[in-house]
């Protein structure tokens, strides 16, 4: 690290707003060089508990602080210094410690091509190799990554950010602040085909994708057009890396849809819904408000609001578990029946 990046104790405290665990500690001017995981830290970084069941390695740290909760107690080696969040405290540590972001200027770069009519706003940057069609729209301050596909009508809100090789399709819409990682692409055909006399006829997908501000998506995530209509991202919604979003989905603002999850057309997601990694869910289906689907689920029926879900089929988590323990005791009962079935031969 930079040696002007170093902060004493007092400063990283109030850095993050946070309290020492004992007040009048004699390290406060305790020099700070990094940050580290719990595991990894060295007597000049600072670390952060964010789940407890870290706290066995917490114990053997050689971190000089640690950023623990409001109702952390415990007495551990590194000097600990409580914040309402430890993630998030630790988060503007690491932005304090990180090298500074690369600067884009804008500007269009000459091997971009500028298709008829494209409408850019002030302060957007075009990467080497763009490519923008006829008609397409890029708001103000908004970066278009080296080797992006902006498609014929396409339009883009202020301040969004296409990481390079990225491909949004015509007549697609992304608003303010969209944030798209390599290999995104949005606006595919939807996957509709009907059979006729043994042969797959290809339906007309004539909708559109629509994402809405604030939103961000992972590196290699597909968002399929609207067969008509719109497959639409409301604000606010986080997707991660390898993703399949079928068409006419709607996914509710605020929601959270981790690593390989997969959902069929039509589907709607109320808000804030977590579908954690590979849930898979059938189409046509209605998931509610705040539902949380533990990884590796499959949806085959509509869910309830403001509740956790398990297993293949998924069900309320408490059945779920239920349902594994009886499982797992299978074998005891095997061996009773087998038992009882010898007394009775024996009889």
């Amino acid at each position: 690290m930079s040696a002007d990046l170093t902060i004493n104790l007092q400063q990283l405290a109030a850095l993050v707003g946070g309290q020492f665990l004992f007040s009048g500690d004699a390290h406060e001017a305790r020099v700070i060089r990094g940050v580290a995981a719990v595991d990894e830290a060295t007597s000049q970084d600072v670390t952060f508990l964010g789940n407890p069941k870290y706290l066995p390695a917490l114990r053997k740290s050689q971190a000089a602080a640690v950023l623990v909760g409001d109702d952390f107690e415990e007495p551990v080696a590194p000097i600990a210094i409580r914040v309402a969040n430890p993630s998030l405290a630790f988060a503007s540590l690491v932005a304090h410690f990180a090298p500074p972001p690369i600067s884009i200027p804008a500007g269009i770069h000459p091997s971009a091509i500028i298709g008829e009519g494209v409408v850019l706003g002030e302060g957007v940057s075009i990467q080497p190799y763009a490519v923008i069609e006829a008609g397409a729209s890029i708001g103000a301050g908004s970066i278009i990554g080296a080797h992006c596909y902006i498609g014929h009508g396409a339009k883009i809100g202020e301040h969004s950010r296409l990481h390079p090789r990225v491909t949004l399709g015509e007549r697609c819409v992304l608003g303010n602040r969209v944030i798209l990682h390599s290999g995104v692409v949005i606006g595919s055909d939807g996957f509709g085909f009907e059979t006729k006399d043994g042969k797959h006829h290809k339906i007309p997908q004539v909708g559109i994708v629509q994402v809405d501000d604030d939103v961000e998506i992972g590196a290699n995530t597909t968002l399929d057009r609207a067969r008509f209509g719109r497959t639409w991202i409301r604000e606010g919604t986080k997707i991660d890396n390898l993703v399949q979003i079928a068409h006419n989905v709607v996914v509710g603002k605020g929601s959270l849809i981790v690593a390989q999850v997969g959902i069929a057309g039509s589907t709607r997601l109320g808000e804030y819904v977590t579908l954690a990694g590979q849930v898979g869910v059938a189409g046509h289906l209605e998931i509610g408000a705040q539902a949380v689907v533990s990884a590796q689920s499959g949806v085959t029926k509509s869910l309830r609001p403001s509740a956790m879900y398990m297993g293949t089929p998924a069900e309320p988590a408490g059945q779920f578990r239920e349902h594994v323990a009886h499982v797992r005791r299978l074998h005891k009962l095997v061996e009773r029946v087998q038992a009882l079935e010898k007394r009775l031969e024996e009889r």
